[in-house]
């Protein structure tokens, strides 16, 4: 219950004349699941992004996996809108975890990813976040 008012929330916010496309965008196709503070229902497996999933940019492949979970893969958005999108949840909702000097997304490049992806996303993501750990991530910074 407390979802679907936030959801209504975020929906309602969306319409806000003057709002940035890409959060626009997040609230639109990535909030439903994330809720609109980023903050994941780690209890229903959805991770949070909030300060966190800048971390997959510290490991070999987190940087494409970003852009090949389903959510990403399946949105109506184009290139160049998931690249602005992923840039604003990277450099805004997860700026802390973002590596300095990260470079942005391009629209050519999100299109590259999305061209391929990983046939079992789960393993992906468990690998990614073993690679974290062992790097010395602390569990309440894994993405």
């Amino acid at each position: 219950m407390m979802a679907a008012s936030l959801l209504a929330s975020a929906l309602a916010a969306a319409a806000q004349p003057g709002m940035a496309s890409p959060q626009r965008n997040y609230l639109q196709y990535c909030s439903g699941c994330h809720l609109p503070d980023g903050a994941g229902m780690p209890s229903k497996d959805i991770p949070p992004m909030k300060d966190k999933v800048g971390r997959f940019l510290e490991v070999p492949g987190g940087r494409n996996f970003i852009v090949q979970v389903p959510g990403v893969m399946n949105t109506p958005l184009n290139d160049g809108e998931v690249a602005a999108l992923m840039n604003w949840i990277l450099h805004g909702m997860a700026k802390s975890s973002t590596p300095p000097n990260t470079p942005p997304y391009t629209a050519e490049e999100v299109a590259r990813l999305r061209a391929t992806r990983p046939s079992d996303v789960p393993a992906v993501r468990r690998e990614l976040v073993d690679k974290l750990r062992a790097k010395g991530v602390p569990p309440d910074q894994l993405p």
